[in-house]
């Protein structure tokens, strides 16, 4: 199944366009990326996981097929609500939550506010930890030159591979040199100002005191949570992500992706898709 081929809706929601692809049938998944992704890093678990799950693939504001104005709000907890009212929309009640990074900030605001059936979150921000590179970008990122200048960077084979780019993204760095791993995030970056903006857009709307008052909040989700989580993470580490697990009041397991770094479900597809389906098929079977 090639991702792109999933028929692509754009549906408005307040003053942004979100992006929607669907697909399977089945209880809803609704899938939600982060940073620096849009859904297309989601290509490799839809294939399986559409058999089993009616899948909405969102690209939210400031990344992937969105569209965005100048009053925005790209706050997580407006980008949760934008999320909410297009659910509503789509007249879908009844789902679980996929999320990475950012997105999974975003979900656990939802999953506070709303009745979630499952949260599986991937890799996200812990509270009062700070990633690397982050918070840095989000000072510079939309000052007048800085767009610019990282849409010439990203040109750079070296800035890819280093540090301050997407050397961190996986453990197997070899899976930068596969265009289909990379380019799909760059391109849009690389040939349009907008994009550029609109991914610092998003980037700068990441609320780390949200972050940090999750440490208090996660007692208030009623899903049951799963968190899966690279081993070799170093934008969040694995053992101050499962710290978090005592944080939660609801069901909630923590297990790890071995030999995997910020995107275990690029790097070990088949793992997080395992993981996935046997701790969502046994809610069905108590």
């Amino acid at each position: 199944m090639d991702y792109q081929s999933i028929a692509l809706q754009k549906i408005k929601i307040e003053d942004v366009t979100i992006g929607v692809r669907q697909i399977g049938n089945g209880e809803n998944l609704v899938f939600i990326h982060g940073f620096p992704t849009h859904g297309y890093t989601w290509r490799k678990l839809i294939p399986q996981l559409s058999k089993h799950f009616k899948c909405h693939i969102l690209d939210l504001p400031g990344l992937g097929n969105s569209e965005w104005s100048e009053k925005t709000d790209f706050k997580s907890k407006a980008q949760a609500r934008y999320i909410i009212s297009l659910l509503g929309k789509l007249r879908i009640e009844k789902y679980s939550l996929i999320a990475h990074n950012s997105g999974a900030t975003i979900a656990r605001v939802i999953a506070i506010e709303e009745k979630v059936d499952n949260l599986i979150m991937l890799n996200t921000e812990i509270p009062f930890h700070r990633p690397p590179w982050i918070p840095f970008y989000q000072r510079i990122g939309l000052l007048p030159t800085i767009p610019a200048i990282i849409r010439v960077l990203l040109k750079q084979n070296w800035f890819i591979k280093s540090s301050m780019g997407f050397k961190e993204l996986y453990y197997d760095k070899s899976m930068l040199e596969d265009k289909l791993n990379i380019l799909p995030y760059i391109n849009p970056v690389v040939s349009s100002q907008l994009k550029t903006i609109g991914a610092f857009k998003y980037l700068k709307g990441i609320d780390w005191e949200l972050v940090d008052e999750f440490k208090n909040s996660h007692s208030k989700i009623t899903a049951r949570t799963l968190m899966l989580w690279g081993e070799k993470d170093k934008t969040f580490p694995m053992k101050l992500g499962k710290q978090m697990v005592s944080q939660f009041s609801s069901e909630t397991d923590f297990v790890i992706i071995k030999n995997a770094s910020l995107l275990p479900h690029e790097e070990k597809p088949n793992e997080v898709i395992r993981e996935i389906l046997k701790f969502i098929k046994r809610e069905y079977a108590t």
